[in-house]
């Protein structure tokens, strides 16, 4: 049974997660956190940290994590093809259609109105682990680390993965000496 829920689990996220990985991410927590409590609220903000700064789509790494962690090699093949089919399916079906009719209203309003929503579920997702951060390591270095990622991420265009790198050698390196 934990096959078909595995299964289900990540088809349904990615099947719904409009937008590419990011749009999966809320999605992908509800299922494993949430729902199914395959991991903890730290072990998925832990996850997403290292997925984040690894290179390749985020959706297939947390589901060859998550699906590791659950059922080892076999989960990993089955949340991974979870993972791909929605998209392979929706790809070819959508962009016929889109073709087809590229210049409707009706295309033109449905792509531009579901962004809102991806936008409001990134925010929550945002909210809930960064309460998580603030519980954990105390509100100023919270805002601080917050701080400085925004700068560097608007203004100086650095790289996520050399935030992310610099926040787990900050985390390793600095905070067990606070």
């Amino acid at each position: 049974m934990i096959v078909l829920y595995l299964f289900w689990a990540f088809f349904i996220a990615n099947l719904l997660g409009y937008g590419g990985g990011p749009a999966s991410i809320p999605l992908n927590f509800e299922e494993i956190v949430q729902h199914f409590h395959w991991l903890s609220k730290d072990e998925f903000s832990n996850m997403l940290a290292l997925a984040n700064a690894l290179p390749g789509p985020i959706a297939t790494k947390i589901a060859a994590f998550v699906g590791y962690s659950v059922l080892g090699w076999p989960g990993v093949i089955i949340a991974l093809i979870a993972t791909v089919l929605p998209s392979a399916i929706a790809l070819i079906l959508l962009l016929k259609l889109i073709r087809r009719f590229r210049q409707s209203p009706v295309i033109k309003g449905m792509t531009l109105s579901v962004q809102p929503v991806i936008a409001v579920m990134m925010l929550l997702l945002t909210w809930e682990i960064g309460g998580d951060a603030v519980h954990s390591i105390g509100l100023i270095q919270s805002m601080v680390i917050a701080l400085i990622s925004l700068a560097a991420l608007t203004k100086f265009r650095v790289h996520p993965a050399f935030l992310i790198a610099a926040a787990f050698a900050y985390g390793g390196l600095v905070m067990p000496l606070l």
